[in-house]
């Protein structure tokens, strides 16, 4: 049931607010989560604060006004004024005065663009804000708010929501020994929404029932291993994700008789399938369903200078190119200092030709040149899972990586 909060119309310094929602990603209605921000991002924010951003450095279309609506994004909002979107802090720092808490905004304010002077600075008033005899003229008002969806996304989070449950990487061992479907009701072959199932788990990690809820699994296959292009270093293994089943009664033993003999039967467990985006069969593995992560992504450029980033795979395709909004992995992880919103620049990595045109031949090596950017939304321990942002070119397999 929907919950909904009654709240008066902000003040002022509350209102003011609402430019800072391009700079956390942060509710779109009253209050939002609240993010934090580091003591470099304040430094950079309150510089920018004193003496503005150089005109120079805003976007090409960057609007002189702009009314912030339900359905726009972090993302979205922050290029509609800097050319590097990731550079958060210095559009808040071009409203520091006003944004005293960039995590409260509201659907509706409008944004004022003052170019005085050759220096940018985002405003909530019109003109650059009020004098000291300025009068404000304030009415109460009354507005219902739901507490669902409070959140103003980074991305569009349909598009990247999937990939959060969905595809797991992990170490080969850890999938081998995850209990296994071995067979189905009525002698099924394949399996599919709604259909019983049974599984086993390893003989020392049985697949029994807890007290709590009822268990939950995600089905998968085919552990793709994750290579580096560059060394060849082999960095997990990519399971297909089939669908999720739920743990209907847990594994235990029988008793029988055979020749007169006792013997100890296994009865596996008995799984129902709640979803199937593949058809789901014997030999299959079942990892737990984690905890569902709602995350906000604070795009920024990583604070470590990248070396040697790859495009590993484009995720869901047997192809080389990726197209814009669509997931790759990336050779670089957790290990290597990467966070959920860092931003890395995508190079075409030039290819290698033989020069005829001088009369001799010759090998050259053409230069690497920026096609786009791309967005970490699921760090790994050695790969990550990105999304990419914009590109001017088609990526593929092997392109570089470097900071934006």
């Amino acid at each position: 049931m929907n919950q909904f909060r009654i709240v008066r119309s902000p003040r002022p310094s509350l209102v003011a607010a609402a430019a800072a929602f391009a700079l956390l990603g942060t509710g779109s209605v009253a209050f939002a989560q609240n993010y934090p921000i580091t003591s470099q991002q304040r430094a950079v924010a309150q510089q920018v604060a004193q003496a503005g951003i150089p005109v120079g450095e805003l976007a090409p279309t960057a609007p002189d006004e702009y009314t912030i609506k339900s359905g726009d994004t972090l993302w979205a909002i922050s290029r509609l004024y800097l050319r590097s979107p990731w550079r958060w802090p210095e559009l808040w720092g071009m409203n520091l005065t006003d944004i005293r808490n960039p995590h409260l905004i509201y659907p509706g304010q409008v944004l004022y663009l003052d170019k005085t002077g050759g220096r940018a600075r985002l405003t909530t008033r019109r003109g650059g804000g009020s004098g000291p005899g300025d009068t404000i003229k304030l009415s109460p008002r009354t507005r219902y708010e739901s507490l669902s969806g409070m959140a103003l996304p980074t991305l569009n989070p349909s598009v990247i929501e999937p990939f959060l449950s969905e595809p797991v990487v992990v170490d080969q061992a850890t999938l081998l020994t995850a209990p296994r479907i071995v067979a189905a009701n009525d002698s099924r072959v394949l399996l599919a929404r709604g259909d019983r199932a049974y599984a086993r788990g390893e003989a020392d990690a049985p697949l029994v029932e807890t007290p709590g809820p009822i268990k939950t699994f995600r089905v998968f296959r085919n552990a793709t291993p994750l290579v580096d292009p560059g060394t060849g270093e082999i960095l997990g293994y990519e399971a297909a994700y089939l669908g999720k089943a739920q743990l209907q009664r847990g594994e235990s033993t029988a008793k029988s008789s055979v020749d007169g003999k006792e013997v100890v039967n296994v009865v596996p467990a008995t799984i129902d399938i709640v979803a199937a985006r593949e058809e789901i069969r014997a030999g299959d593995r079942l990892l737990p369903e984690p905890p569902r992560q709602l995350l906000s992504y604070t795009p920024r450029a990583p604070e470590q200078e990248i070396t040697d980033g790859r495009i590993v795979s484009v995720y869901g395709n047997a192809v080389q190119f990726a197209a814009q909004n669509q997931v790759v992995a990336i050779n670089k992880g957790t290990r290597d200092g990467i966070e959920s919103g860092h931003v890395m620049a995508i190079l075409k990595n030039g290819d290698t030709i033989i020069d005829k045109t001088g009369g001799t031949k010759e090998t050259l090596k053409l230069p690497n040149e920026r096609i786009g950017l791309l967005m970490v939304f699921r760090p790994f321990e050695r790969v990550s899972y990105a999304l990419v942002l914009e590109i001017n070119d088609a990526p593929r397999i092997g392109d570089l990586l470097i900071n934006p």
